[in-house]
């Protein structure tokens, strides 16, 4: 049996168990190689005068929050203490003591915060302000030709009622101008797209 050749089987069966051997082993290199530095993501945030942020990684992934406008309101303090002698003319004495404390936000604009509501219609667009005021003039409008209505139609015919005419008669009427008021708003937001 000598010079008998190993058969082709043996041969491809060593040479895969080879291969795979040598990717363990550099799969293990790869894997237990400490001189590798995580891989951390770009995050590329705006930044701004007056923005703010924090960012929280743990092994479950990252949690960002971004501020764009931090701080939103300013505040300012000021106080006044005063104490003051006051001598009259013909000897009297009188002490006057003043204690004083103010305390006003701002926003970064420099508006300050008066604690009411803003008059300039600040948070609509111009559409909802057109949107508003084409409202209450068909409301308006309505209640006008409601109220103009049952006092020619339903106004006479309800005065003749006995004893309680009068009383049914304003009835019609107050009636008359409630629905052209919310039939005039309905027609408005149809003409005005809103």
């Amino acid at each position: 049996m000598e010079g008998k050749k190993p058969p082709l089987f043996k041969i491809v069966i060593g040479s895969v168990g080879a291969l795979v051997a040598v990717a363990h082993i550099g799969l293990l290199g790869y894997v237990i190689d400490t001189t590798r530095k995580p891989q951390i993501p770009i995050i590329n945030i705006p930044k701004g005068d007056y923005s703010s942020y924090r960012i929280k990684g743990s092994k479950d992934g990252y949690e960002v929050e971004y501020r764009a406008n931090d701080p939103a309101i300013l505040e300012s303090q000021k106080s006044l203490s005063l104490d003051k002698n006051n001598k009259g003319f013909f000897g009297g004495n009188t002490t006057e003591v003043r204690r004083e404390w103010r305390s006003d936000q701002f926003t970064m604009d420099g508006t300050r915060n008066l604690g009411g509501a803003v008059l300039d219609g600040e948070g609509k667009s111009a559409k909802d302000i057109e949107c508003i005021v084409a409202d209450a003039g068909a409301r308006s409008q309505g209640a006008m030709a409601g109220s103009a209505i049952a006092a020619g139609v339903a106004v006479p015919a309800a005065v003749g009622i006995p004893y309680i005419g009068w009383l049914a008669g304003g009835w019609a009427l107050l009636l008359g101008q409630k629905a052209g008021s919310s039939l005039g708003s309905t027609v408005g937001s149809v003409f005005n797209d809103c």
